[in-house]
């Protein structure tokens, strides 16, 4: 007895489900790897952190008494960094890309911050109410590609356990 030959759609669906099947055993490899080679490094009193969250979550609440800035990357994961207690060094510098994912910061209403972080498929704000001339500057920078980066200043809240 020979078997059936399998309909042009069915082996179209078969050849479908290989490739869709193969993308997410390569992206789970690949997710696996960058974890390993891009762990993220910094602590509540760090002057400096490289935070990343690659397909999780990373949380900071900063106590640093001279913050420098860093670097912070979220792959299909977020990143969220409260700075309120922070103190704020010369020339603070924050490098910041969220692929497929987002990042927020707070800052305290006293800082300035300027921003020159990009969008594509994805969203920037920057939401910090205007200081005096002379307030510490935080200057961001980075891109958002199908993800978001939201920088803002609010009043400390009790629901962030970072």
């Amino acid at each position: 007895m020979v078997a059936p030959v399998p309909s042009l759609p069915m082996r179209l669906l078969r050849s479908l489900g290989l490739v869709a099947s193969g993308a997410f055993a390569g992206f789970g490899a690949a997710t696996m790897v960058m974890k390993r080679v891009l762990p993220s490094r910094g602590h509540a009193e760090s002057d400096e952190v490289a935070l990343v969250a690659i397909s999780d979550g990373v949380q900071l609440r900063s106590r640093s008494q001279a913050f420098r800035g860093g670097s912070m990357l979220a792959w299909f994961g977020g990143v969220a960094v409260d700075l309120r207690e922070a103190q704020l060094a010369p020339g603070a510098h924050l490098s910041v890309h969220a692929v497929f994912g987002g990042i927020a910061v707070r800052v305290p209403t006293g800082w300035r911050v300027e921003s020159t972080a990009r969008a594509l498929g994805g969203g920037v704000q920057v939401n910090v109410p205007e200081p005096d001339r002379d307030a510490p500057t935080l200057t961001i920078d980075g891109f958002a590609a199908f993800g978001g980066i939201a920088i803002g200043a609010r009043v400390a809240d009790a629901a962030f356990d970072g």
